[in-house]
């Protein structure tokens, strides 16, 4: 069974409320601040483009590529970005079969390593790494399980019912978090900024790749 994330695509924002109230939201957005230098961002997997939405608002001269298997996911992310439309390309693909033609200051994931295994992830950063410019960022969040205190096991089992339950309305097979930080690491970035959400269970991250042209701080 393929996956297939059109079901999810409409209410995608009220699950998500329901859920975990804004916090995915506030997640994805802690470091939008810091992003205004990006004229090229690729934003694979961003689901209903609210995230993307407020990128391309808040920078005029910012140019968008979005990749994403669900047109329904696509065809939200459109109008959510209607009035910036003409500085943004949609892409119905598989990002792992999305190979860039140009390059960019800003790779964007959230909420999407979560859906591949490990190879996979370690695919997809070999492939896109090369496409960053050099100091340009790579922004993730995602999920993640606390090595220790009162969230650890709270996180395993609101993780595993979170497979479950996409396993059930898309398809989707993966069964557990990869990580992700270890396939950046290995494709030649730096981590750089981290801010944690609700007791750890949520991460958003800034990784760099090396700038040997930037002058030193």
């Amino acid at each position: 069974m393929s996956v297939n994330f059109d079901p999810v695509a409409k209410p995608y924002r009220t699950l998500e409320r329901l859920t975990l109230g804004r916090a995915l939201e506030r997640t994805r957005e802690h470091y939008l601040p810091r992003l205004t230098h990006a004229r090229k961002v690729l934003a694979v997997g961003d689901g209903d483009g609210r995230f993307l939405a407020k990128l391309l608002r808040q920078n005029s001269q910012l140019e968008a590529d979005a990749v994403d298997t669900s047109a329904k996911m696509l065809a939200q992310l459109r109008f959510r970005c209607r009035s910036d439309e003409n500085r943004l390309h949609l892409f119905r693909q598989d990002a792992l079969t999305f190979q860039p033609k140009t390059q960019y200051d800003l790779i964007a994931t959230h909420f999407f390593l979560d859906c591949l295994t490990q190879p996979q992830v370690e695919q997809l950063t070999a492939t896109l790494v090369p496409s960053l410019n050099e100091g340009g960022l790579w922004l993730v969040s995602d999920f993640r399980i606390p090595p220790a205190g009162p969230m650890r096991w709270p996180a395993r089992l609101l993780v595993r019912g979170l497979y479950l339950a996409f396993r059930i309305l898309t398809g989707l097979r993966v069964t557990q978090l990869p990580a992700h930080e270890r396939a950046l690491a290995s494709a030649g970035l730096t981590r750089v900024a981290q801010r944690l959400f609700l007791g750890g269970l949520l991460t958003t991250e800034l990784w760099q790749r090396s700038c040997q042209r930037c002058p030193s701080s």
